[in-house]
């Protein structure tokens, strides 16, 4: 795809600072581990934007939350990778900040330690429907559904697409704060989303099914069109009930799989946006996937 494809894209989610920290074999108690540390910026829907301009979307347009520490660094660097950001400035919490601690071992897997900060305080102030305007896809970060502030302006923006006919699609972001909202609210909050985009442990945990090509068969008879990701397995498409395409992984050598999943959806979107099928955009999604997790940190490289 080449840049300026059809189709404006806005993201709504958080923007945080990531501190990733790259060590080999396990944690030592009591001690040091030596790392490669390094300070990049983040977060799951301002990655999926980044992602999605870099994958061809001319028109990618962010709307997150702050704080003064670090908003102009943000701004910039959202800027240099082709999203246009509308960023609220919280005056009272930082930016938030997200401890990636990533194991440079074969699967390069990482844990997260979250201090939301910002990220999660928007509230219905900061959405105005004018935001839709000349918007052909709005894109939900799920993590907006983990604080009571950002619920309401999800429910607001949500209404509001649905209200103009602009589809709306949704990654839930997290399992272990899914685990904490429990699968049953969730899925009542994202009443009306047309694409939902989780992992395999998030598919499996919202239906309560073990098996991935279920959970994803499951989930589409509430939801549209799912699309699972399975990291080095690919990636499920599925409708109506049943699974109607299994998309192959694309090779890589991981070094960090942080963003791996936000590559993937906003590849996927951008594709979607210049009309892509489903399934061909779950192939982009793989790609975008493989080329993220060689690299470190959440964004893609910057085009020179």
């Amino acid at each position: 795809m080449t840049a300026g494809s059809h189709g404006a894209l806005l993201v709504v989610g958080d923007v945080v600072t990531d501190v990733v920290a790259l060590h080999r074999g396990p944690l030592a108690a009591g001690t040091d581990t030596a790392a490669a540390i390094r300070t990049l910026p983040g977060g799951a829907g301002a990655n999926v934007a980044c992602w999605a301009a870099h994958n061809g979307c001319g028109d990618v347009r962010l709307l997150g939350r702050v704080g003064a520490d670090a908003a102009a660094w943000h701004e910039r660097e959202l800027r240099a990778c082709g999203v246009r950001p509308r960023l609220v400035v919280d005056p009272e919490a930082p930016t938030g900040t997200v401890i990636c601690l990533v194991d440079a071992g074969s699967a390069a897997e990482r844990t997260f330690l979250t201090d939301s900060g910002a990220s999660l305080r928007l509230t219905t102030g900061d959405w105005s429907d004018g935001l839709l305007d000349g918007v052909d896809r709005l894109h939900l970060s799920g993590y907006l559904l983990f604080s009571e502030s950002s619920r309401a302006l999800l429910a607001a923006a949500l209404a509001a697409a649905r209200a103009r006919g602009v589809p709306v699609s949704l990654d839930p972001a997290s399992a272990g704060f899914l685990t904490d909202l429990g699968a049953a609210r969730f899925l009542a909050l994202v009443d009306g989303v047309e694409v939902l985009l989780p992992s395999r442990d998030e598919a499996c945990l919202l239906t309560g099914l073990p098996d991935a090509a279920d959970a994803a068969a499951a989930l589409s008879r509430r939801i549209p069109l799912v699309v699972t990701k399975l990291g080095p397995r690919g990636a499920l498409v599925a409708r109506g009930g049943a699974v109607t395409a299994r998309v192959p992984a694309v090779p890589a050598k991981p070094r960090d799989t942080t963003g791996a999943g936000d590559a993937f959806t906003g590849a996927f979107l951008a594709a979607l946006l210049a009309g892509a099928a489903p399934e061909a955009a779950a192939a982009e999604g793989c790609r975008a996937g493989a080329e993220a997790v060689e690299r470190v940190g959440g964004r893609p490289a910057l085009k020179e």
